[in-house]
């Protein structure tokens, strides 16, 4: 079955809880239809590039899954349609990053301060 990377972003007045439930809603949606959500992360909200929808911030989700074509669409049309859900990307990947994306281990590093130091002159 082919592998995809999806992110999406939802309106900034939704609870982290209620972005967290709009991830399992997607996720049972690619069940339904002979798919299966491998891992999902939770971004929180973020500072977004411009308005949409007079949204300047938004909660981001990311979810790799393994589904047929049909499931992915059906779940993107119902992404497009849901009144909580402002962008959606969807990505074919060869195969699937092992371990936290990019944004996680940014956070990771971000909480722990293992960042590197720059020098000053």
């Amino acid at each position: 079955m082919p592998l995809y990377e999806h992110v999406f972003i939802s309106r900034q007045d939704l609870s982290s809880a209620q972005a967290e439930s709009l991830i399992e809603h997607f996720g049972s949606v690619l069940a339904d239809n002979g798919g299966t959500l491998v891992e999902n992360e939770y971004w929180g909200v973020k500072t977004m590039a411009y308005k949409i929808n007079k949204n300047r911030k938004g909660h981001y989700a990311f979810l790799k899954t393994e589904a047929p074509a049909p499931a992915v669409q059906e779940m993107e049309r119902l992404m497009r349609l849901h009144d909580d859900v402002m962008r959606v990307l969807t990505i074919k990947v060869d195969e699937h990053a092992e371990g936290p994306s990019i944004q996680m281990q940014k956070r990771d590093d971000r909480d722990r301060g293992d960042r590197p130091r720059r020098d000053r002159d």
